[in-house]
């Protein structure tokens, strides 16, 4: 059975990073899958109250094999694009050149997609209007509903990553200084799911 030990998601979980867990587990022998949410910045605590993070990034999905160093697939949504650069931050040398990195932006035009070359990596970033990071990725990438209607979260979740894998559609792109100029402001969601 994989561990999250195994992965590079671990020091996350010493963190205390990884939360909000909807799954968190082995997807397949050899990979581990979380779920959640990642907080990219802690609130100020006062004494020993919990409080939730500042900032996160929301309806994260990921995938990491044990024995490896890097995350090799990663969506969620984030209120603004801006974010992208404290994820970088707190995942740092846990991103590859060659992973598939899926930024969903809260503030960007619903019509326009981007690819966004940054903390060493490339991330495809894209709107997300109504929808859930899950149901985007799903469409993104062709799955049908029937191949997803018998399996568990685990295997929900490691078919989307083994997807995420053959992806390689290109879409225009800008740097991050060039989003930050273009992105709207922040839109407060209401009750978005996991």
């Amino acid at each position: 059975m994989t561990t999250i030990t195994e992965t590079p998601l671990a020091s996350l979980d010493d963190e205390k990073r990884l939360i909000s867990p909807v799954f968190k587990g082995e997807t397949k022998p050899g990979y581990f899958g979380f779920r959640g949410e990642i907080a990219l910045k802690f609130a100020q605590q006062v004494g020993d109250e919990a409080r939730p993070p500042e900032i996160r990034f929301d309806q994260v999905m990921i995938v990491a094999k044990a024995g490896e160093t890097t995350i090799p697939f990663l969506a969620g949504v984030a209120l603004s694009l801006e974010h992208m650069q404290l994820l970088c931050e707190v995942l740092g040398d846990k991103l590859s050149p060659t992973g598939k990195y899926f930024f969903f932006a809260g503030n960007l035009d619903i019509s326009k997609r981007y690819q966004i070359a940054y903390g060493g990596t490339t991330f495809w970033v894209l709107p997300l209007d109504e929808a859930t990071v899950y149901n985007e990725l799903r469409d993104l990438f062709n799955i049908d509903r029937g191949d997803l209607k018998k399996l568990d979260t685990a295997g929900k979740l490691q078919i989307v990553a083994d997807a995420a894998a053959d992806f390689n559609e290109k879409f225009q792109e800008i740097t991050f200084e060039e989003g930050l100029k273009i992105m709207g402001p922040i839109k407060i969601p209401e009750n978005r799911p996991v």
